[in-house]
């Protein structure tokens, strides 16, 4: 077995035989992420919550059943069945460290990250290990973990050198790991600098860091505002960072509740997809550098909230994964689908509506997606009029429209007042009710609905298996 490497715009292995990477990335594990598995707001708001409510050793005895259940061998047997080669781990900081206590390891923290590691390489699959959430946010999404919609991880420098001091213990740790295919430093930075100095200067740090530890190992670098701006990256990237790829993330509109139009495949909404995904890795291939697909794919109706459209809805999702392998075919492009697994929004396999997890938690489910809590693929229509007068309310009383666009650009003022008011206030109001939920069970119950998440009982979402499997098959066969 030997170490894969980038060489040019191909990621290769020892004997220089291009290795196409397909899979998926296993969010909701050890970054949870709330519409993952089911909880408001964000992980370190739910486990401070749940400790606070049900005590330390009863908490932490659930959510180390809930890292054991939600990835184990059969996981990894399936995932392979698939004809899948790559598993994109998403790893939260604390993990590692304590935020009161920077910079010193946990005891035991490698301990679930190495099962899931071991476990893939047993067969035969590559895993990326990326780095999830950072000291202080990296971004406002929730998925960073850091309670706000500011980014303080660039404007504080203790934090960024709890970063890099992390992928120091990392890379010392892995670094003789040939399944490992590469280490993705920060999903989804948002450096609000108008050079994106601070993720440049941050990247020479990273880069610097860990290859005077590890120089086998890829490094997948995320473009800034989400992995989807280049723009700013340095001229002399493709040696000023070895062994290096970039990572785009290539979600299409089509594919979520906001479409702006039901997706029929017509050749204008074709070339939306093509226009969207070029302009994302445009400045990699003007300097002719390796592009990796970290992140895409649509997120899927469920009967208990969208009843007789769900099928049709579905059917129009899977059309949307389709057109967007057909181009990645041409390519031969490496990508990491999300998701792997959750609670029946996105994953390629998720919990049954009949485990103790999903019974429990049933009625709070719905009241958190009717009221639209979670920000990713959002359907608001219940409580959109709600928060229009407060969007019309800054709308007209700001003095001159160019101050409505604040970083990032993605965020429009709408989704803007949304994100914080519901996704992160609302949210935050409702996170004691559901570690409430919890009160009185002894661990049997508690490990009850961790191992909801176990492969044993979860469903397949077989029109999204079947779709990844025919296009494993075509690219093996191109091999």
């Amino acid at each position: 077995m030997s170490f894969l490497k980038v060489d040019g715009t191909r990621v290769v292995d020892a004997s220089g035989n291009e290795v196409v990477l397909h899979g998926a990335g296993l969010g909701g594990w050890m970054t949870m992420e709330n519409f993952i598995s089911g909880f408001p707001g964000c992980e370190f708001q739910i486990r401070e919550a749940l400790t606070d409510t049900i005590g330390k050793e009863k908490a932490e005895f659930f959510f180390d059943k809930f890292l054991e259940h939600f990835f184990a061998e059969p996981d990894a047997i399936f995932f392979k069945s698939l004809g899948l080669n790559c598993i994109r781990i998403a790893v939260g900081y604390r993990h590692f460290q304590d935020d009161l206590n920077p910079r010193v390891l946990k005891p035991n923290c490698f301990k679930h990250l190495d099962r899931a590691i071991s476990l893939c390489a047993k067969h035969s699959i590559y895993t990326v290990i990326d780095v999830h959430t950072a000291p202080g946010g990296q971004s406002g999404g929730w998925h960073a973990d850091g309670g706000t919609h500011l980014g303080y991880f660039w404007t504080h420098k203790d934090f960024q050198d709890s970063l890099v001091w992390l992928w120091e213990q990392l890379a010392t740790h892995y670094k003789d790991n040939p399944w490992i295919a590469g280490y993705n430093v920060l999903n989804e930075p948002a450096d609000p600098h108008p050079q994106h100095q601070g993720l440049i200067n941050l990247y020479d740090r990273l880069h610097e860091t860990i290859r005077a530890i590890d120089e086998n190992h890829i490094i997948f670098l995320d473009g800034n505002t989400f992995a989807t701006d280049f723009t700013k990256f340095p001229e002399d990237a493709g040696t000023r960072w070895r062994n290096t790829a970039y990572a785009i993330h290539d979600y299409a509109v089509f594919g979520f509740p906001n479409s702006p139009e039901p997706y029929t495949g017509s050749e204008a909404q074709k070339d939306r997809l093509v226009k969207t995904y070029k302009r994302k890795r445009e400045w990699i291939d003007q300097h002719g550098l390796c592009v990796w697909n970290g992140e895409w794919g649509p997120v899927y109706a469920r009967a208990e909230y969208d009843g007789d459209a769900t099928d049709d809805i579905n059917t129009r999702r899977y059309a949307v994964l389709r057109d967007q392998l057909e181009i990645y075919e041409k390519d031969r492009l490496s990508w990491s689908i999300w998701l792997y697994k959750d609670i029946g929004f996105q994953g390629m396999v998720h919990v049954s509506p009949s485990t103790p997890y999903r019974r429990h938690f049933a009625q709070f489910l719905a009241k958190k997606h009717r009221l639209a809590v979670d920000a990713w693929g959002k359907d608001d229509k219940d409580v959109k009029h709600v928060y229009q007068p407060i969007i019309s309310l800054i709308e007209n009383s700001v003095a001159d429209p160019k101050y409505l666009k604040l970083y990032p650009p993605l965020w429009t003022l709408p989704e803007r007042v949304t994100r914080i008011s519901r996704t992160i206030m609302l949210a935050e109001f409702m996170v004691q009710e559901w570690a409430d939920l919890f009160k009185g069970m002894d661990e049997t119950q508690l490990e009850d609905l961790a191992k909801s998440f176990a492969f044993e009982n979860c469903l397949k979402r077989d029109g999204l298996n079947e779709i990844l499997t025919a296009h494993a098959a075509r690219v093996a066969k191109r091999a």
